[in-house]
């Protein structure tokens, strides 16, 4: 019996986890991007990935990767070399939560990236065993070909057009919360924004380490560090090892701070006491599909002028 023809993915959405199922409960990063697109198709088993794939017929696929570089890029090189999917002319939205530096952002922000920089590629060492306020990282040779990726500006531009106009959620937890800080960026309303988004398995935390987070950034010639997140630069080298950078979006909401209020230790911030977390998570889950559906509807009505790559955006 001849083999089904593979699906040819035409725009490939990957998240990083999900709370429960993926309907009907408490929503993650994948449940609303589910329910619209994946309501009623099949699962498709994968081995190699963490959770199944599922497409409809328009040729939007996705999964829940798992959260970390090794996890979540494990999965999507399962995903990608699986002979049930041609990704030979696909699209790729990164999608999930993440945090944000007050100075530069809110919660419930979403953001498309304009570059990917891995934080943890380097050489670190003690404060006190450095010179007092330098910073303790440097570079290391031989990690240039992936420590960052800048993304088609092109595209980037396009996820802006299309959603720079989309009505935020918000909720009055999130409202309280911000105004713990003296930012006006994080007193602000939520916006769509674009800026670096930085990769790290370690959570890093604090205003010493999200300095750092922006000297890594500025090294390396990227825009402002504006999001951190565990794994978008690695998704972005399994994908390029196949099909290159040109068709990948970064997209992430921010659902906490990287860094504590002024009145109150980096431990205490990440260990709050009860009732005193940001709030605005489920708001911002489902923020992140309001910004990103119009990208992904936009690439599957004209897939005659995306088939071929990135359309000039004078073509709106």
């Amino acid at each position: 019996m001849a083999s089904a023809e593979p699906v040819k993915v035409k725009v490939f959405i990957g998240t990083m986890f999900e709370i429960g199922q993926n309907t009907g409960d408490r929503a993650g990063e994948y449940q609303h991007w589910y329910e619209k697109y994946w309501k009623d198709a099949k699962s498709i088993e994968v081995p190699g990935a963490l959770k199944p794939v599922h497409c409809n017929q328009d040729g939007v696929c996705g999964s829940v990767l798992g959260m970390g570089k090794v996890n979540s890029s494990s999965s999507m090189q399962a995903i990608l070399l699986n002979p049930q999917f041609d990704f030979s002319q696909a699209y790729y939205v990164l999608s999930g939560v993440a945090g944000t530096p007050p100075s530069r952002g809110t919660i419930t922000d979403v953001s498309w990236a304009t570059w990917l920089v891995d934080y943890d590629l380097g050489h670190r060492w003690a404060p006190e065993e450095g010179e007092p306020g330098a910073p303790v990282f440097i570079p290391r040779k031989g990690y240039e070909a992936y420590r960052l990726f800048h993304l088609n500006p092109t595209l980037v531009g396009w996820a802006v057009d299309l959603s720079k106009d989309v009505a935020l959620q918000d909720s009055d937890s999130a409202r309280v919360y911000r105004m713990r800080y003296p930012d006006a960026a994080a007193q602000a309303a939520p916006s769509v924004k674009t800026g670096t988004h930085m990769t790290g398995d370690t959570f890093f935390h604090g205003p010493g380490l999200s300095k750092e987070a922006q000297h890594i950034a500025k090294l390396y010639g990227a825009d402002d560090y504006l999001i951190t997140e565990m794994e978008a630069a690695a998704l972005a080298l399994v994908i390029n090892r196949q099909h290159g950078t040109d068709r990948i979006l970064s997209l992430r909401g921010a659902v906490n701070f990287d860094q504590g209020n002024p009145n109150e230790t980096t431990q205490q911030h990440l260990d709050p006491a009860p009732g005193q977390t940001a709030g605005g998570f489920a708001e911002t889950v489902s923020n992140i599909t309001l910004v990103g559906a119009p990208v992904v509807d936009r690439i599957v009505k004209d897939w005659s002028v995306w088939q071929a790559g990135v359309p000039d955006r004078k073509a709106r």
